[in-house]
């Protein structure tokens, strides 16, 4: 049970922050600290709500959750992406092991990994994205350049 929560947890923070960030025009960083304030706050002044498992992890996966709901729509942000890239890094959270001690910026790692997973992915398996058909467009411009080109010298 304390897996779901923190895996749910996780994408309220991504989906909260993305949503503060675009929808009410908030700026990335003002929605993820007003988010994380609030839920920290909470957790510290309620510590005996819920187990200190959760206590302790809630507001630290909120806040990784909140790094990922910092992208942008422009960066192919859709909260299908943020809900599959919440998930990864509430699994990587959870399963981390001793390697992120000692390295200072290990949540915002973890998100940054979940968030670049996620959508490496989406950008491998749908073939309409924006970013393939440039690519093949200024292709097909340079191919087309060279024929002109060559044309000329013979």
């Amino acid at each position: 049970m304390n897996t779901f929560i923190i895996i749910i947890t996780g994408i309220f923070g991504a989906t909260l922050t993305f949503y503060f960030n675009e929808h009410l025009k908030q700026g990335p960083v003002r929605s993820s600290a007003m988010l994380s304030l609030v839920v920290g706050l909470f957790f510290h002044l309620f510590p005996e709500l819920l187990n200190p498992f959760l206590t302790k992890n809630i507001p630290v996966v909120f806040i990784g959750g909140s790094f990922i709901g910092m992208v942008s729509f422009k960066a192919k942000g859709t909260y299908v992406i943020l809900v599959i890239a919440s998930i990864i890094f509430s699994c990587i959270y959870l399963h981390k092991s001793q390697f992120f001690n000692g390295y200072g910026g290990a949540l915002g790692n973890s998100a940054f990994i979940a968030l670049l997973t996620t959508m490496g992915i989406s950008v491998l398996f749908f073939k309409r994205n924006r970013l393939t058909n440039r690519i093949l467009l200024a292709r097909r411009r340079i191919v087309k350049r060279r024929k002109t080109r060559n044309k000329r010298f013979f």
